[in-house]
């Protein structure tokens, strides 16, 4: 399997320079894009996604929508945008988790988490968590048990993945609001869970 060399510095040096020209020719303007940033980074951020698997967790006629067209599910919530040409949406149970990755470069579902972090652009998350999924999500502060089966899906210009996370118990009593104000992003990835509020988890 092939990838892209990936040096951080040099990509933003080249984005920075890129930038730089296109704004002396007047084709973009600064105030423009840093208004697309802080959209992707406060507005949508990985708050959609939380709005959607709290849905999913409270409506179970959704949750079956979500599952089998992801796209068309997030459409009915208003969600739509660049980077979703097709969402999948895997469900995380007690026998199957799933741990979502780009192992090409950085394809993520813009739409509905935001802006991808960091580590997942990084060569080392990108190569071993396909390799050597456990370990990987031991050191990122998840341990599963044995008898769970851990699944790896690779995003790609076509299309692009997203966990639905297990609920926690203890949850039963809030709304849906309340849900989506526990869930985060690492947990729509696969590499982290829902806790219980309150919980040490």
């Amino acid at each position: 399997m092939s990838e892209h060399t990936h040096d951080p510095s040099s990509a933003e040096l080249r984005t920075e320079a890129l930038e730089s020209l296109l704004r002396e020719k007047g084709l973009i303007d600064s105030a423009e894009i840093d208004k697309i940033i802080r959209r992707y980074e406060e507005d949508i951020g990985p708050m959609r996604g939380a709005q959607v698997v709290a849905k999913a967790w409270t409506d179970p006629q959704f949750r079956e929508r979500l599952l089998a067209d992801g796209n068309a599910a997030i459409a009915e919530l208003g969600f739509e945008g660049p980077q979703m040409d097709r969402l999948e949406v895997k469900e995380n149970t007690d026998q199957v988790h799933n741990v979502v990755v780009c192992t090409l470069c950085s394809c993520y579902p813009w739409a509905v988490l935001g802006l991808p972090p960091s580590w997942y652009k990084e060569p080392a998350y990108r190569s071993r968590v396909v390799r050597e999924p456990r370990r990987v999500l031991h050191e990122m502060g998840l341990d599963l048990p044995e008898t769970t089966e851990v699944r790896v899906w690779d995003s790609s210009a076509e299309v692009r993945y997203m966990v639905l996370p297990q609920r926690p118990q203890g949850t039963e009593a809030m709304t849906e609001e309340e849900l989506a104000t526990i869930i985060g992003r690492d947990a729509m990835i696969g590499v982290g869970t829902v806790s219980t509020p309150g919980s040490d988890g």
